[in-house]
């Protein structure tokens, strides 16, 4: 159930409600089909859109029928626990707060919301910036507003027709800069006058006991005005229990001051207020990168009305069944299938492919694509909201919420170290003095300093900056990554299980060679296969239809009926009244005699075929010893027809090896990742298809719960002897027989997502297009990234090491303090995540693949 609201929200009848559940448990297809089936057990529940990506179960029912409580209770009886109080109602209210940028802002604001009346689950998102709330029907929007600029910021309700992610004020023209350039000219006139003009810098006046220059003032007017904004959110930091850096700052400025140490007080909010401006700044490189893929979609589209005229009107306002108009290097506004004309598409906006592709009508396109050379009218098959880049934006938001284990292990760590370091700097300041009668005046200013390094800062967002510079980027290369563990996991992945059909094959299967037996022609055969075979989805079922059709054989002359599909093994059905079976060699076992067939003469394929002293037939044949390893060994897959009495003939059907297989297996063993290939397919056809792309290890004709079992082993040998009961196995595959071994891996990739409701929602990546060359890239930029993250979490722990061993020596002072241990790092480890946006897949010389020659 793709639709998250009805196209007519006006048409939905007033007795129906929708309810949203957060089941933060619910994270594989399986979780989902127990809730889903635990709550459809009630009466009224008119849709269930059970979302694994978010955690979120969406409930449409009557509540005259049944009640929010009733349907709390079939979640928690299916075993998962709900998430808050439980409930969001239909109504979402989105608000843009920009200046909430770090995990302690974010407290700030939920601690805020939890009080105001209305508010069910609250979600916020500092990386993109906003907040989005359940509120109940009647809910003033500004009520919410009000809590949140009651937390110290600067709120703005977003209308469903408005921007997901507000456009950013550049930081340097905010208040807090101007306020902040006001302040550094104060202090830089005080320094001049007290260091190197001191004879100009005259006494003013003496209170008790203290003398008061003009540099004096001019330091504690600039903590003063300068000290505002930091002020203002220390307030709110109080206010909410919070001992985040804001109160900190407040109390560092304000003692400094107290203290008669105005300089030092008129530097640190001149350098904090410079450091936050800097670390917005970074923040809104991050988001950029989040705005580009929101930009992608065209603002207005061209509709054609009945009459032929055409309109412009908002892309949000287009509905399903529209025909749009798409003129030569205009963005195609909706998702849909071109109707008419021909067109070069460049799809890199989705699939990462920078070379067009070729569409026509029937194709399939994408929003956000670009039309290079044609003239296109497209349908229109899904709403704005509900598009694959629209879904893509919503996964990448939906992906900074989970926390990765390094994040996690940042929180708890952070959680402990500021309270530890903030009472060291209290026993620094007073500790001395009080004992040995030390200068308070020297001893003040190194547990100020130790107060400053207690700020965690640049430590909390060294993991999440990464993550999301790493999931923004590989989805600008058409790679969609749910979350920051699976880009860490992906990595950390030592087995790689590839599915064959579809994956390293193009799944673009054909028939090869059609052996006809026992006195049935060519035509019979195809004609019975097809005719069977039509009511399955099976790629191989499709291909032996495609190739009836192209033959002229009438697959509907037969009367079908009693279908039945057989898991792995292929099908059975009534043609004519009879039975027949169209399947693996195997499915014939104890039904029909393989071992013995005569091959007709009069038409299809020759093979080599003899007589048998029992036997007064010329023409015998061992299907199973004479045909079917030679067809495999060359690489196909057999499908036997026939009936309880015996085989009426072979079809073999052949798919063919992605040109870039070879090249990305090659890449991704040299890094290290051993390949596995798990198939459903025949030994022989394995055996040939491994070989050509130099896999060495593979497992065929595995049903789906064999390839989930595998899985598993390949887990229990990647543990080994190691206490890491973590699995180390990522599978990639195409197809829905891939889904549970997809669920069970560490990380399940899925191939070809792009358009793909099912890929989209279930694997944990989604590669957006059929190119294995984004895998390598994948497993780089994994790599990359969590290098980075260590790289970031390590450098910020170790500054933060020595300037609080040099802070009570005197070494290291509240300048140094913020510069480098707040200023820098927090620049230092934004700028080393934002690295990740140069990572490129790298791209074969010397494959030409079939995209290319287009």
């Amino acid at each position: 159930m793709s639709d998250d609201s009805p196209p007519d929200a006006g048409a939905e009848p007033a007795s129906r409600r929708t309810l949203e559940l957060r089941v933060p448990e619910m994270d594989c297809s399986s979780c989902a089909g127990k809730v889903t089936n635990s709550v459809d057990r009630l009466e009224g529940i008119d849709e269930l859109d059970a979302r694994v990506t978010s955690g979120r179960l969406v409930v449409a029912y009557d509540p005259t029928e049944t009640s929010d409580g009733e349907i709390r209770e079939r979640v928690r009886a299916a075993g998962y626990e709900i998430v808050g109080d439980g409930s969001r109602s239909a109504d979402e209210l989105t608000v843009s707060v920009p200046d909430m940028d770090c995990a302690s802002c974010a407290t700030k604001v939920e601690t805020a919301l939890e009080g105001t009346d209305g508010v069910g689950e609250i979600e916020t998102r500092p990386t993109s910036g906003r907040v989005t709330v359940g509120v109940e029907e009647g809910t003033d929007p500004e009520s919410i507003t009000d809590a949140i600029e009651s937390a110290g910021y600067d709120a703005t309700p977003l209308d469903s027709d408005g921007e997901p992610m507000a456009d950013a004020e550049p930081v340097w023209k905010s208040r807090r800069a101007a306020i902040t350039g006001v302040g550094a000219v104060v202090v830089a006139v005080g320094m001049a006058l007290e260091f190197v003009l001191s004879g100009l810098d005259p006494t003013l006046f003496a209170v008790a006991g203290r003398s008061y220059q003009l540099s004096t003032l001019l330091f504690i007017a600039t903590a003063t005005v300068a000290g505002i904004p930091i002020f203002r959110n220390g307030y709110y930091s109080a206010r909410n229990r919070s001992l985040d850096i804001d109160f900190l700052m407040t109390v560092g400025i304000i003692a400094a001051v107290a203290a008669h140490h105005p300089f030092e007080g008129a530097m640190l909010a001149v350098l904090f207020n410079i450091a936050e401006l800097l670390e917005t700044y970074s923040m809104d490189r991050a988001r950029d990168s989040l705005r580009e893929l929101m930009d992608l979609s065209p603002d207005t589209a061209t509709v054609k009305r009945e009459d032929g005229s055409e309109e412009t009107i908002p892309a949000d306002d287009l509905a399903v069944g529209d025909r749009v108009v798409v003129r030569p290097g205009e963005k195609i506004p909706a998702d849909g299938t071109v109707l008419e004309g021909e067109s070069a598409v460049d799809e890199s906006p989705i699939t990462g492919e920078s070379v067009p592709a070729d569409k026509t009508a029937g194709d399939e396109v994408f929003a956000g694509t670009i039309a290079e050379s044609g003239y296109l009218e497209v349908d229109v098959e899904h709403a704005a909201g509900d598009s694959t880049i629209a879904r893509i934006v919503e996964l990448v938001e939906d992906a900074e919420r989970e926390q990765t284990k390094r994040e996690q292990f940042v929180d708890r760590f952070a959680s402990v170290y500021t309270p530890i370091v903030v009472a060291l700097a209290i026993a620094v300041a007073a500790g001395p003095p009080l004992v040995v009668g030390a200068s308070w005046n020297t001893w003040f200013l190194r547990g100020l300093t130790l107060l400053v390094i207690a700020c965690p800062c640049a430590f909390v967002i060294s993991t999440p900056v990464s993550v999301v510079s790493g999931i923004t980027s590989a989805a600008r290369n058409g790679v969609l990554i749910k979350g920051g563990r699976y880009l860490e996991s992906v990595a950390e992945s030592e087995v790689l299980a590839v599915d064959k059909t579809g994956t390293l094959t193009t799944g673009d299967l054909s028939v090869t060679d059609v052996i006809p037996l026992e006195g049935a022609d060519e035509e019979d055969v195809l004609r019975r296969a097809s005719a069977a075979e039509r009511r399955s989805e099976h790629p191989l079922a499709r291909a032996i239809v495609g190739y009836a059709k192209e033959q002229g054989v009438d697959p509907d002359e037969p009367a079908v009926s009693n279908f039945e599909a057989l898991t792995g093994k292929g099908i059975r059905a009534e043609i004519d009244e009879e039975t027949h079976f169209v399947g693996k060699p195997g499915l014939f076992e104890g039904l029909a005699d393989l071992e013995h067939a005569h091959i007709t003469t009069d038409g299809g394929t020759a093979l080599e075929a003899g007589s048998r002293p029992d036997c007064d037939r010329e023409g015998c044949l061992d299907v199973l010893r004479d045909v079917v390893p030679e067809l495999e060994a060359e690489g196909k897959t057999v499908v036997v027809v026939g009936t309880e009495d015996g085989p009426l003939g072979v079809v073999a059907v052949a798919d063919r090896v992605r040109p870039e297989a070879a090249w990305a297996v090659s890449r991704l063993q040299e890094h290290g990742v051993r390949v596995v290939m798990l198939t459903g397919d025949n030994e022989g056809t394995a055996r040939a298809i491994a070989e050509e792309v130099g896999i060495d290890e593979y497992h065929a004709e595995l049903l789906p719960d064999e390839k989930l079992e595998w899985i598993r082993r390949l887990e229990a040998e990647g543990n080994g002897d190691s206490d890491d009961t973590g699995s180390h196995v990522a599978m990639i595959g195409d197809g829905i027989n891939d889904a549970p071994a997809l669920a069970t891996a560490s990380v399940g990739i899925a191939m070809g997502a792009a358009g793909t409701d099912t890929a989209l929602e279930t694997a944990d990546v989604a590669l957006m297009g059929d190119d294995l060359t984004r895998l390598p890239y994948l497993y780089r930029l994994s790599n990359t990234a969590n290098g980075v993250i260590r790289q970031n979490i390590w450098a910020s722990l170790a500054v933060k090491a020595v300037l609080a061993a040099g802070a009570p020596i005197g070494i290291v002072t509240v300048i140094h303090a913020v510069v480098i241990g707040d200023m820098g790092m927090s620049l230092g480890v934004t700028g080393n995540a934002m690295r990740l946006a140069n990572v490129e897949p790298d791209l074969p010389e010397d494959v030409d693949r079939p995209q290319l020659e287009e």
